[in-house]
């Protein structure tokens, strides 16, 4: 009991004297003994507030407090609290927060990255490229658990836990005297220690202050929560100079952040320096051939990595699976060597190897054996050289054509023609056994051509069944090639016309179902041209042809089935004479029964047909009855391919072109229809045709007036008034409008301009229902001065020409 009173009155005295010196944090004159983690909120506030009145910041303070014998570690923490401690509700200490915020740091712990940038100067030597990808930094997972035989220094911080009965919880950084200072237990020398020797004599020291943790009742959990810094050197790296890095990298952390090896620095002999000796030396090949990481140990504060210029190197070309510039050790073979290029590929020439080697004057060049691989030792600068193997084979042979299996096969001594064609699953049955063709290699490349007769060679008869040589090409012939190959044409009233395969015994009947069978329109005569074939020239005969006719029931293909066809024969089936499907005209507009109407027959007239469509109706207008006959499809598509240039401006303008383009697809026939209804025999009462459309205007009392005028509109139509009348009533031309190539269209088509005779112009009638046009007259450009100046000098020289020429 006595001992629990002592200790709570030191803790008390030691509060208070914290509370002191942090109530006047710039006077005092020993900080020695300060404790940010027994500050409160309030101790913290009023820091804050001596550091406002005195206009200082605490970065300003820190050399201050340091002299006063503050500890940096302390400093640290007094530096966080005033940067983002906050006022607990109770004004209690907030040393959790402290704690989370201190956690957050040792998270934050800085990264080793080091920005890589391709080395294309040495890119071909072997294990550059470990160095220059991003993705591969050998960075330590910190997030792992905390090996067992991690020895413990300043600047470590471990996380203490009580918990069960009793409970405590403290992040506690080892001093830079190596200790642990840990609430109401004590310090505790930590430092050189591993950490599960630290964590024994840890929990020993708490379980004296703790009763609970020496009865079982509470448990001490100790761990790592933050790991220290240290600092090491590289010398000889693309980016030598003293790095911070954690204590849990290694050799090939370090490296990496180094850049790996200078320009001429070694792979294969680094040293790792610690207390001035050379305690590793590290060869990364082990890694890179065989992924051994037994050289990856571990750095301490204050190691030395040296990286020499290299002793020799070698260059691989060619066929290997990795060509580059290999670093050799002493006493190590070819066959080493071949083993950094991971070996030969698949087309590498392996039974030598060519070096080109350097003399203390000039090159050389030596040949390898494959036997000389595990004996011979490379030398510095030698320049290997893999060739490919050659495009050629010891035992190759070919058999094509008519065989089941055509294909390479390999060669063997004493094979004969009979043996390959066996190889290659025997003869097909369209295969020509009269004659082979054996195309052979000769010893000075030249080939030469041997015939065999394969039905002797594979009836036995040993002498036909010559032996074949390693490169030859039989070729097995089908009967078939020597056959040409002959069609069969038909045409006219069938389904399917076109041109067809003939075979043997092949009849009308049978390629009239080939064909898809006769149309309805077929007729019954059949004409069939064959062509004369003769050796001898008939001059008596000028036939190119010879004709057959012959009659089918259009209903029937069954028929006719011994008409036997020949080669290249032409089949024509000819359309009935009288077989024309119903063709149809279109009437609209006032007439009593618009629609569509058939023709009766071939010469239906338009009278006729409006007759039928019940005449004129009482608002038709006499002068407005015209036919819009449609153009050919071709002229049509020449239409609607015509460029007007007008644009995406205006929509009225693609509207009315949109138009155009419509009404260009029809011709218009003009109809005098008061000249028909008194004379039937009119020129004007036209044959119809299908597709034809009859449109009969409705009477419109009025004339419209477009173009180039001042008003674009509908006059009444009054009867006696002339072309100048309407165009007045609109307010006559505009400044571009051309008058005397006015036109007018009336009601049925039909266009009319003015005319001159005499000086004296006359413009056409004007008819109700008519169509007023006044055209824009087309630009014109003005000569300039100049021009008129060169015109009148040509014309002087004219006249001095005349005047000369003229001259007695």
């Amino acid at each position: 009991m006595r001992k629990i009173i002592t200790a709570l009155l030191l803790m008390f005295v030691l509060f208070q004297s914290g509370t002191l010196q942090a109530q006047d944090l710039l006077r005092s004159t020993d900080l020695s003994t300060l404790k940010v983690d027994y500050l409160s909120d309030s101790d913290i506030a009023k820091i804050k507030t001596q550091l406002q009145s005195n206009n200082t910041t605490i970065e300003q303070v820190e050399p201050i407090a340091l002299a006063k014998g503050m500890s940096a570690e302390e400093f640290a923490k007094l530096k966080l609290r005033l940067g983002g401690a906050q006022s607990s509700p109770t004004g209690v200490s907030n040393k959790d927060n402290f704690d989370e915020k201190k956690e957050e740091l040792s998270r934050k712990q800085d990264k080793i990255v080091n920005k890589k940038v391709k080395d294309t100067l040495n890119s071909l030597v072997f294990g550059s490229e470990l160095f220059d990808n991003p993705e591969l930094n050998f960075e330590p997972n910190l997030k792992l658990a905390t090996p067992v035989n991690y020895i413990l220094g300043p600047g470590d911080e471990l996380q203490i836990s009580v918990y069960g009965v009793q409970e405590f919880s403290a992040s506690v950084p080892v001093t830079m005297e190596g200790k642990v200072n840990i609430q109401y237990v004590g310090q505790i020398s930590v430092s050189g220690m591993t950490i599960e020797a630290a964590t024994q004599k840890i929990r020993g020291a708490i379980s004296r202050v703790y009763s609970t943790v020496a009865s079982g009742q509470s448990q001490v959990g100790i761990s790592l929560s933050r790991i220290r810094t240290i600092k090491v050197t590289i010398i000889g790296s693309k980016q030598p100079g003293n790095y911070s890095i954690s204590s849990l990298a290694t050799v090939y952390n370090a490296l990496f952040m180094g850049g790996g090896p200078g320009k001429n620095g070694s792979y294969r002999n680094i040293e790792l320096l610690r207390n001035n000796k050379v305690y590793k030396n590290i060869d990364i090949y082990k890694f890179l051939v065989n992924g051994n990481q037994s050289d990856n140990v571990g750095l301490k504060d204050n190691d030395v990595i040296r990286i020499p210029a290299y002793t020799q190197r070698v260059t691989v070309e060619g066929q290997v699976k990795r060509p580059g510039i290999f670093e050799m050790k002493s006493g190590e073979t070819f066959k080493d060597l071949l083993s950094f290029a991971s070996g030969f590929n698949e087309f590498a020439y392996t039974a030598s190897v060519n070096v080109l080697q350097k003399t203390s004057k000039d090159f050389k060049v030596k040949d390898i054996k494959s036997s000389e691989f595990s004996s011979y030792r490379p030398l510095a600068g030698d320049v290997y050289r893999v060739s490919k193997i050659l495009n050629r084979f010891e035992n190759r042979i070919k058999i094509e054509g008519a065989v089941f299996r055509p294909d390479i096969y390999s060669f063997y001594e004493g094979m004969r023609v009979s043996d390959l064609i066996a190889q290659a699953d025997g003869l097909k049955e369209d295969a020509y056994t009269n004659r082979a063709t054996i195309v052979r290699l000769k010893s000075d490349l030249t080939t030469e051509v041997t015939n065999v007769n394969l039905a002797k060679a594979l009836a036995g008869d040993a002498q036909a069944d010559i032996p074949l040589k390693k490169e030859d090409i039989v070729t097995v012939y089908s009967i078939l090639d020597f056959v040409e190959e002959y069609k069969i044409t038909i045409d006219g009233e069938i389904n399917k016309p076109g041109v067809y395969d003939y075979h043997d015994n092949l009849t009308l009947n049978d390629l009239l179902v080939q064909a898809g069978g006769l149309t309805g329109s077929a007729s019954k005569r059949v004409e069939i041209a064959r062509m004369i074939k003769s050796d001898e020239i008939n001059d008596a005969n000028s036939n190119r042809v010879q004709l057959f006719n012959l009659e089918i029931n259009a209903g029937n293909n069954e028929q006719i089935k011994n008409f036997e066809l020949m080669p290249f024969d032409v089949v024509n089936i000819r359309r009935m004479a009288v077989y024309e499907k119903p063709e149809m005209v279109t009437v609209s507009g006032a007439v009593n029964y618009t629609g569509k109407y058939v023709l009766a027959s071939k010469k239906e007239k338009i009278y006729d047909v409006i007759q039928r469509a019940g005449g004129l109706s009482a608002i038709a207008n006499l002068d407005g009855v015209k036919i819009k006959r449609p153009i050919q499809a071709k002229q049509i598509e020449d239409l609607e391919n015509i460029d007007l240039n007008l644009g995406k401006k205006d929509s009225i303008q693609n509207k009315l072109a949109k138009k155009l383009t419509e009404d260009l697809k029809y011709a218009i026939i003009p109809v005098e229809w008061r000249n028909i209804v008194k004379d039937p025999n009119d020129k004007t009462n036209v044959t119809l045709f299908s597709g034809d459309v009859i449109e009969v205007s409705i009477y419109n009392e009025s004339v419209k007036v477009t173009g180039s005028v001042l008003l674009t509109s509908e006059i009444p139509y009054e009867k006696g008034k002339g072309f100048d009348y309407y165009l007045s009533s609109v307010g006559g031309t505009d400044a571009k409008g051309w008058k005397k190539k006015a036109y007018i269209i009336y009601p049925n088509g039909k266009a009319a301009v003015s005319n001159t005779f005499l000086f004296i112009r006359s413009y056409p009638k004007v008819l109700p229902g008519s169509q007023i046009v006044i055209p824009e007259k087309p630009e014109t450009r003005k000569m300039s001065t100049g021009e008129w100046v060169s015109i009148g000098s040509i014309i002087t020289s004219i006249a001095l020409l005349v005047i000369t020429a003229f001259k007695p």
